[in-house]
Order: C-alpha cells, then structure tokens, then sequence
C-alpha cells in the first residue's frame, strides 16, 4: 500500500467529512459546469488558451526577455533565480537592505514550492499570510491542501478555536460601529470570525514594512504583473508598506493583454465558479517612493519545458479546478498526497520534481479523465499521470503484487487453452464461503464486494450469437 493509500484510507475513518469534503469540491466543480454552458463561445476559449500557451511555453526566452526589458523600462527591479534557494536569498536581501520587520503577503504556491516563509522567519522577519484561508492555515500550522481554496477542509469550530486561541477576540473585541458582536448561542458565527479576521488582518497591514504578492499573470508586452484575488489582500498587501516584492514563475507569462483576456475569462470560472474575481490588480511599476522588485524563478521548469512527455503541464494556470473534479481527490482530500499541490497536477508536478520520492501518488488517479475535460488549457493531465505508471518498474517503485499480478495475466493471455480453462472454471467461485473470498490475501476484496461470476463467459455469448446470425 502506498503513502498515499495509508493516509487516504486514514481520512475514510470519518465517513460524514468525506462526504462534506466530497460536496463541497463537487459542488464547485458543478459551478463551473454552469458557467461553461453559459458561453457558447467555451471550447474556442479553451482551444484559444491552449495555443496561446503553447506558444508562449516554446517562446519562453524571447517572452522572458522582453517582459524583462519592459518591467526594467516601468521602474521596476527584475531579478532572476535559478532555483529555491537562490529565489530565497534574493527575497532575502532585498528585505534586510530596507530593514523589514514583518512582511504582509498575498497567497503564491510559489512561495510554498521554495518554502519562503520558513527561510524568513529563521532570519527573523515575521511573516504574515493575508488571503484568509491561508492565514487561518498559518495559525494551525498547517498547509494549503487545495490551491485555490486552501482551508475549505476546515470547519467554522475549528477557525473559532483557532482564534480564541491566538488571542484574536481578546485583542479585537466588538466594535459598536461595526454592529456586529459575538453571538452567545453560536460562538463560531461566520459573520463575527469574519469581522475578527477582518480587524486583526488590518492590523497586520499597518505594521508591515513590505507587502509580497505571487503573479497568476505576467505580460511581456508591458511588463505587467496580474494578480486575481476575492478579498482585495492584494491590494492591501501593495497599498500601505512602499516595498513590493512579487514573486512570478517564468511560466507565467503570457504575450500581451488580448491573451489576457482569454484567460480572464477562464480562470475564475473554471476555479470557483464565477463569471471573474472580485479584484484583479495591475501592478505596472512602483508607487510613488516606493519600490517595486520582481523575482523570476526557475527551479526546474527550464527542465521541464525539455521533456517531451511532460512539458504541458507548464501551460498550467493554478485554477484548481482538476481538483474539484477529481474523485480521488474529492474522496482523499489535500494532505493524502506526499506533494504539495494535491490532486492530478501536483501528481504530474510531484514526478517532475522528484519521481523516486513523489512516485506513491500515481496510484491516487482512477484515469477517469475528468481532470482533461475540464482543464481551460487543455493538459493532458490522466494521460500523463499513465505514462508515470509505466515508469514505475524502472524507478524501482513498482508495486510487487501488482506485477505479479500483470506477469500472471501476461502468462494467461498468451496461453488460449489455460485461459479457457479458467474462464470456464471461475464461477466455482460463487459458491465458496464468503469467509475464504472476503479476506485480506485477496486485494479485490478490500474495500469492495466481490463480484459475482456469470455462468456464461462473454465468448459463449458472442459465439451464440453469431450463430444466430448465420
């Protein structure tokens, strides 16, 4: 059983939050259904975005390049880093030579995918998660398990302890302005956690001394940085601290803003259902005295825009909406997966960072080939995931009883008459003892009632007939 099974199976011991975790990412996924079938123009935007990154991915220098030229043009500092821990260093420097304290920062998986806010914090500088999901993740030290919508997972009880626990009703308490107040027959009343979310995020945004953002969007035509967000941290995150520090994947880039367009479209309705995000801010250049830093990072996408098999899965934009559709997922939920990013692009994403170590996920895809459908730009994520199982054997993670299992079907198939034999034979086995059936040396039986075996086989069936042709 791989990691990922043991954990899955772990989360099944509650049956009643699967079913919510199930409903709830499904849910989402029906929203965008609906979204879809509202614009009759849906598969030529998919088919629009899929060539458009397509060809940006096979320009990536010349895009690099002129976006660099343009953003240098605007005011703003463009960096580069080859891999996590120079993008670390870099952050790094650039904050210690302006003296930061705390820093206020928007969501950015990248910013998780080179563990950041751990090489912060062991310089000493605070750092403060801003999108609300993510921040009441960073109270329960926990991680993100969807990237899109990181702590859906988390129940209102648990975000009320979490912030009697921090001290957050303590500090805030009820502004008579506000008109909201603590409901005695609910303590974890939506409304008030989000007024004492509100106030305490406020607070943070004031003290900071540097706002950081991650970038869904890179323009090279003007050098533009777009970033998506439903609660405005963004905004807030670059209005108030005169440091800006945006931290962008070269894969994000697309070529000017009729690309953009396309993809505005997208986004938001393939990740959450609606029709586009509250906010989406353009970060052209810095505010007036202030600065404006941009750090292009690598680590490893270079080395996979080299490979053939796999390289679509740059023309990902982070939309989640693989997630909502995936039924292991949906079933399995985020921390199963020994990835990061859950589901079936961090499946493929985990493989190209690390086969060996990341392998146990490729058994959390059933290659129903939802994820492919809904995809806006078309990764062929089911067919990739199935090309890692093949490799499988030569990385030396093959599942034994499963290539014995394939070696004894090889044997059979190329033998006709045992294979006769035993399709002839097998409904003997409905009349065993349960007990000799349902137990654990057979892996069909787990988690599954054994089937029953039809008294004719399909080529007794298929012969009768063409006999009744004839």
């Amino acid at each position: 059983m791989t990691l990922h099974s043991q954990r899955a199976e772990t989360y099944q011991q509650k049956p009643e939050v699967v079913e919510r975790h199930d409903k709830t990412f499904f849910g989402v996924r029906e929203k965008r259904d609906r979204m879809a079938k509202a614009l009759p123009e849906w598969e030529d935007l998919r088919k629009a975005a899929d060539q458009i990154k397509r060809h940006t991915v096979t320009h990536l220098a010349d895009y690099l390049e002129q976006f660099e030229r343009q953003a240098t043009a605007n005011g703003v500092h463009v960096h580069w880093a080859i891999d996590a821990a120079e993008y670390n260093q870099i952050v790094y420097d650039i904050l210690s030579s302006h003296q930061v304290k705390k820093v206020v920062k928007s969501k950015s998986m990248l910013t998780e995918e080179c563990h950041l806010n751990e090489n912060l914090e062991q310089h000493g500088i605070e750092v403060v998660e801003t999108d609300l999901g993510e921040r009441i993740l960073q109270m329960m030290k926990l991680a993100p398990s969807h990237i899109v919508m990181p702590a859906l997972h988390v129940h209102r009880e648990e975000i009320g302890d979490t912030f009697r626990q921090q001290g957050l009703m303590e500090h805030i308490g009820t502004s008579k302005d506000s008109g909201v107040s603590a409901n005695p027959d609910d303590p974890n009343d939506p409304t008030y956690l989000t007024y004492v979310a509100r106030m305490h995020l406020r607070q943070q945004f004031m003290e900071a001394d540097a706002g950081m953002t991650g970038a869904n969007f890179g323009i090279a035509e003007t050098g533009d940085v777009v970033v998506c967000t439903n609660e405005g941290n963004a905004d807030m995150s670059t209005s108030i601290p005169k440091l800006h520090i945006v931290s962008m994947g070269i894969e994000k880039l697309i070529p000017n803003y009729q690309a953009m367009g396309v993809f505005q479209r997208l986004l938001a309705r393939c990740g959450t259902g609606q029709e586009t995000t509250v906010y989406t801010s353009h970060f052209r250049g810095p505010r007036p005295g202030g600065e404006m830093h941009i750090v292009l990072v690598d680590n490893g996408r270079s080395q996979i825009l080299g490979n053939p098999e796999h390289w679509q899965t740059l023309k990902c934009m982070r939309c989640g909406a693989c997630m909502n559709t995936c039924p292991v997922y949906r079933r399995s939920a985020g921390y199963s997966y020994t990835y990061f990013i859950p589901g079936p692009i961090g499946i493929n994403l985990g493989m190209l960072r690390d086969a060996k170590q990341y392998s146990d996920n490729v058994s959390a895809c059933s290659l129903c080939c939802s994820c492919d459908n809904v995809c806006p730009v078309k990764v062929d994520l089911s067919t990739q995931i199935y090309r890692w199982r093949q490799q499988l054997d030569s990385l030396g993670k093959a599942s034994p009883m499963k290539k014995a299992m394939s070696q004894g079907m090889t044997f059979l198939f190329k033998h006709p008459a045992v294979y006769h034999g035993a399709v002839w034979i097998s409904p003997v086995v409905n009349w065993l003892p349960a007990p000799l059936i349902q137990q654990k040396l057979n892996p069909w039986a787990y988690a599954h009632q054994m089937m029953k075996f039809p008294q004719k086989s399909f080529h007794e069936l298929w012969n009768k007939e063409l006999k009744n042709e004839k």
